[in-house]
């Protein structure tokens, strides 16, 4: 079974610089529950660093239970209607968080 970790852990693979490379962000991803926690994932002109911990401010905060992140990273569940049905949330720059599919490939 993949965890929170794991997803976290393989993000750099699907991360695509040349999409990223006009974004400098920080991006705040609490997952709660079981298996969840706290990463921080920082975009600065294509380069990518994430460390588990919070954030002071970030510009974009991304909330979802643990096994609904798990579903959306293995594509069981899809991010459009998970962010519909309220299953997975956004604060902050939400025109950041509807570029997140193309500046992280599947």
């Amino acid at each position: 079974m993949t965890t929170v970790k794991e997803l976290f852990d393989e993000m750099p693979s699907s991360f695509d610089r040349d999409a990223a490379a006009e974004i400098k962000a920080v991006i705040q991803f609490d997952i709660t529950g079981e298996g969840g926690g706290l990463f921080c994932v920082t975009i600065d002109r294509g380069e990518l660093s994430i460390v588990e911990g919070a954030h002071d401010e970030p510009d974009l905060t991304i909330s979802a239970a643990a096994q609904d992140y798990i579903d959306i990273g293995t594509g069981e569940l899809n991010e459009q209607l998970a962010f519909m049905t309220g299953r997975i949330t956004a604060r902050g720059d939400t025109r950041l968080a509807m570029k997140m599919p193309s500046i992280f490939k599947r």
